[in-house]
């Protein structure tokens, strides 16, 4: 899903992630987005919202919540839940 709306302008990002079929990870990128027009908003208010363009978006993994789940015989198999760091790092067109 990253690489749909890398090098792409905000609101078309946008677009893409609200029409997407893989909804979970659109919902979350769709999320983070908003919060970093937001901030890029709050930064600089003479910024140009129309202009910003997705620079850079990485996800990188985060940390594991161990778990154990119960096996036969009295054993326990582990399970690991992962998490992510999702970072999107925008600039404007006009630059």
């Amino acid at each position: 899903m990253a690489d749909l709306i890398r090098d792409r302008l905000a609101g078309e990002a946008l677009t893409i992630l609200r029409f997407s079929d893989k909804k979970k990870i659109a919902a979350i990128l769709q999320k983070v987005l908003r919060s970093a027009i937001a901030n890029a908003q709050q930064k600089s208010p003479n910024v140009d919202v129309d202009n910003l363009y997705i620079s850079r978006i990485q996800i990188n993994g985060g940390p594991m919540a161990k778990r154990i789940r119960p096996a036969p015989m009295g054993r326990a198999y582990r399970v690991q839940k992962r998490t992510s760091h999702v970072h999107i790092f925008l600039d404007e067109k006009g630059r």
